[in-house]
């Protein structure tokens, strides 16, 4: 007899509407993950008891662990469900959406607020014009190899989710805008725009927000050195509050 997986999705048509949980049994397959169960509860979408239903609402792309769509929260765990093996998962599996974004429909939710963030601290590599600018700026190897695990970062907002910070109420930037800062600050041509990096983490939502709780680099899927970013970045804030203050 095929072995079965169970499901339980928390399902909510829209933010407006009260949620509600359906459960869901399949066939268990191998090398099965959750987005592919979910691929295949959208194929059929009938409940455990038989009744139909709408396809589950989720964001998924790449199913590699890379564009950092998927990522819900599992059996109360925020992680990615395209890496979320089911045969490693206790039963029934639990779905959910992430708790502290905007809901959209069942396990969707906007996570707009991630790229707002780094937006305010000018997280890009600054150039001007469509021209060819020529060569950029050598780097050491050692330097590219330091830099590389803060490229890592796919955005799937599990540090934020994690976070006791990361809420309405301060406003906190969260690990994954801090280390982006780190990154381009330590590139030779983006550390143009350092100064006004450091500045906007200096205020309300910034760098002094964080407690430190280190629940950012147990999430993270792509196991980037977070702690080590805040406490650099840290730093290099107050450094730059000191220098202001003494320029004024």
């Amino acid at each position: 007899m095929a072995k079965t997986v169970q499901f339980e999705i928390r399902r909510q048509a829209s933010p407006e509407e009260p949620a509600r949980w359906e459960r869901f049994e399949l066939e268990q397959r191998p090398g099965m993950n959750v987005i592919s169960a979910l691929m295949e509860i959208a194929a059929n979408p009938v409940t455990a008891e038989g009744k139909p239903t709408t396809p589950v609402t989720y964001d998924c792309s790449c199913m590699e662990e890379i564009c950092g769509s998927c990522a819900m929260r599992i059996n109360g765990r925020a992680r990615m469900a395209c890496s979320a093996l089911v045969v490693n998962l206790e039963q029934p599996i639990r779905l959910e959406p992430l708790s502290k974004f905007p809901l959209v429909r069942d396990l969707a939710v906007d996570r707009a607020v991630l790229f707002a963030n780094l937006k305010a601290v000018k997280a890009w590599v600054p150039i001007d014009g469509t021209y060819d600018l020529g060569p950029g700026p050598k780097q050491f190897p050692q330097q590219q190899e330091k830099n590389y695990p803060l490229s890592n970062c796919i955005s799937c907002t599990c540090c934020m989710e994690v976070c006791p910070q990361f809420n309405e109420a301060t406003g906190f930037v969260g690990a994954a805008t801090i280390a982006q800062v780190k990154l381009f600050n330590n590139n030779p041509t983006g550390k143009v725009l350092e100064e006004e990096r450091l500045r906007a983490l200096a205020g309300d939502g910034g760098i002094q927000e964080c407690g430190f709780a280190q629940n950012c680099v147990k999430a993270c899927p792509k196991q980037l050195p977070l702690t080590e970013a805040i406490s650099d970045v840290s730093r290099a804030v107050v450094v730059q509050k000191v220098k202001d203050f003494l320029r004024h």
